[in-house]
């Protein structure tokens, strides 16, 4: 049976200040746990029905407590509990920009919404990109609700929060690498020239790529629409951000 303490300290770390002090974040759901509990991130306890424990493998190092599911509604942050919560270490990454070289990594400016931030890693995973920066007011990856968009993919990508400015400005000036841009008034992506290699940067939901990074942008590119090759055609005003993410990933990958 939970305890008060338990019930209260996993809940606390639904806030990200929690979340910091102690170096932990909450994942959910018989999809997710189990992918945690094969990677490397360090599962510290798993709270969980005696079904899941019974048919999945947990390594004698992780706590394991078998509760009812009402008793998982106390904990769980989904609007149905899914038999299992486990409670792991925040991973440290150290962003080595050289390792950057001959790679893409995404970079993303103020992205706010959790659900786009956890599809973004997804598509990361999908397309095999390693790293992506984030501005330091970007939304937290360890955010439950990012978590759970990740589908597990939080356990293979790295993402790192920092002064864009700063960031791109040493890319560029030490290993000249191009910074893609994706803006209304770039060019078309279907038909540039695309590097193998670089920065591509996507920008916040309603706002876009702030002033100070687009001055550092030295390809800028557009997905167009089909209407726009239509004449007389109505035209979207914009992509959400995380599908925008994974057409722009695509192309490059595609070349």
């Amino acid at each position: 049976m939970l305890s008060k303490s338990q019930i209260s300290f996993i809940n606390s770390l639904k806030q990200k200040k929690y979340r910091e002090e102690h170096r932990l974040f909450i994942a959910e759901g018989a999809k997710i746990v189990p992918e945690l509990l094969n990677s490397a991130i360090v599962v510290k306890q798993v709270y969980a029905t005696s079904d899941f424990l019974r048919n999945n493998v947990i390594l004698a190092t992780v706590e394991r407590f078998e509760i009812k599911e009402n008793e998982l509604e106390r904990i769980s942050g989904l609007t149905k509990a899914n038999e299992v919560l486990a409670v792991c270490e925040t991973p440290k990454y150290v962003l080595d920009n050289e390792s950057l070289k001959g790679k893409l990594t995404l970079v993303l400016d103020d992205i706010k919404d959790p659900g786009n931030l956890g599809t973004i890693i997804r598509i990361a995973d999908w397309f095999g990109i390693e790293n992506i920066v984030c501005s330091s007011e970007s939304v937290d990856a360890f955010n439950q609700k990012v978590v759970q968009s990740t589908m597990g993919s939080i356990a293979r990508i790295k993402v790192h929060y920092t002064s864009l400015t700063e960031f791109i400005g040493f890319q560029i000036s030490n290993f000249k690498l191009p910074v893609y841009g994706a803006l209304l008034e770039g060019k078309n992506i279907y038909s540039e020239k695309l590097s193998s290699e670089g920065l591509i940067v996507i920008g916040n939901e309603s706002r876009g790529i702030s002033e100070e990074v687009q001055k550092l942008i030295t390809d800028k590119i557009s997905i167009l629409s089909f209407s726009h090759f239509k004449s007389g055609g109505g035209e979207a005003e914009s992509l959400n951000a995380a599908i925008a993410t994974s057409i722009i990933c695509s192309e490059f990958r595609r070349r």
